[in-house]
């Protein structure tokens, strides 16, 4: 990776050649990327053509340039590659007087991928019901104006649907969603985080209207009397405060972040959500409708089963749990025993799963 940020193309043989070839009157640019895909796409904006036309000069001066080779940048954004469309003369060397010019191109909406229907989400009520705000926010956000729900969070149990309730909502509002886990905002080096949440801002408000889901976000804003804030990690919290506190007007964005450990999060966190939505255990009879639901896409014969049965023995389990620890188990137990799915593969997984809940020591956070 270092070799190509040293060079700044990759042309063979473009020592030898530059003697031979004039210097180039016209280059237009396309900004393609990095060499490896990031979530965040922080591609740089050029605000002003004639000082980034400068810069460019200054960096790639001597570098042979032809159409579809690539030129790296090596200061503000290492590795940051532009493809060259244009040449004039098609072979040349950038010179000190090469008029330098970068497409300009809106980012495209991504397609809605998500197949999760608020239907899919069994239970979680109070959580459909205030939905309803984002969902007429997302389809109109001028209306709104400075009540628009911007930041929300959604907070319970590990496989309660938090993660479901915002793909569905991403479906059923046809608007594009960017999910991302709170550790991979911290970056590498000084500043590369902070650079990678106001990359992601940026490109949520080029597909706006666009919902920007942060999971595990804890792993970030814990409490500072629970850990000692680092501080790359720190760096990350205060580019997510900035974003969230709209200093910078992102019109069409709403950030949903969610987390299993509310009662931990560092209040300047927490403070900036405007709407809280919890997330509880499904109670019986929505065990018993989570179970049907997913009996029903099993693929293989399934014989007769007492759901109710086995919603009666898997108190205290998640909606994940149902699926993950008893449906899937019972079912490759089915297929290696090589018959249907019977009522003892269903309690026998939930018998192995069953919980026992207890709480941490109270001396861990003291």
């Amino acid at each position: 990776m270092r070799s190509i940020q040293k060079t700044g193309t990759k042309e063979a043989g473009g020592k030898l050649e530059r003697s031979r070839t004039s210097g180039a009157r016209y280059v237009l640019l396309r900004p393609a990327g990095y060499p490896l895909k990031s979530v965040f796409q922080d591609n740089p904006e050029v605000d002003d053509p004639r000082l980034f036309e400068r810069y460019a000069r200054e960096q790639w001066y001597g570098e042979l340039v032809r159409p579809g080779c690539y030129l790296f940048d090596r200061r503000l954004y290492p590795d940051f590659a532009f493809k060259v469309v244009k040449a004039n003369p098609r072979v040349s060397v950038v010179g000190s007087e090469t008029r330098i010019v970068v497409e300009r191109k809106k980012a495209e909406a991504e397609k809605i991928k998500s197949e999760v229907s608020f239907d899919d989400v069994v239970g979680q009520e109070e959580a459909r019901r205030k939905m309803k705000i984002v969902e007429r926010f997302l389809a109109d956000p001028e209306i709104f104006g400075k009540w628009a729900p911007r930041n929300i969070l959604f907070y319970g149990p590990s496989g309660t649907g938090k993660t479901m309730m915002a793909k569905a909502l991403s479906r059923e509002t046809k608007v594009p969603m960017i999910p991302i886990k709170a550790t991979s905002l911290i970056g590498e080096f000084v500043g590369e985080g902070s650079r990678q949440i106001h990359g992601l801002y940026q490109r949520a408000e080029q597909m706006a209207p666009c919902i920007i889901f942060i999971d595990e976000l804890d792993a970030i804003a814990l409490d500072r009397r629970y850990q000692d804030l680092r501080g790359d990690v720190s760096e990350v919290v205060n580019a997510l405060l900035t974003e969230m506190d709209g200093i910078h007007s992102r019109k069409g964005v709403c950030t949903i972040a969610a987390t299993n450990k509310i009662e931990f999060l560092d209040e300047s966190i927490r403070s900036r959500f405007e709407e809280e939505i919890k997330f509880g255990l499904p109670k019986a009879e929505e065990r018993l409708a989570i179970l049907a639901r997913n009996v029903e896409t099993l693929p293989v014969v399934v014989g007769p089963l007492d759901l109710a049965a086995i919603s009666r023995l898997t108190e205290g389990f998640s909606g994940r749990d149902l699926v993950e620890k008893v449906l899937k188990v019972a079912l490759h137990g089915a297929i290696i025993d090589d018959v249907t799915i019977e009522q003892r593969h269903l309690e026998a997984a939930a018998a192995k799963a069953k919980k026992e809940t207890k709480e941490p020591p109270a001396e861990m956070f003291s």
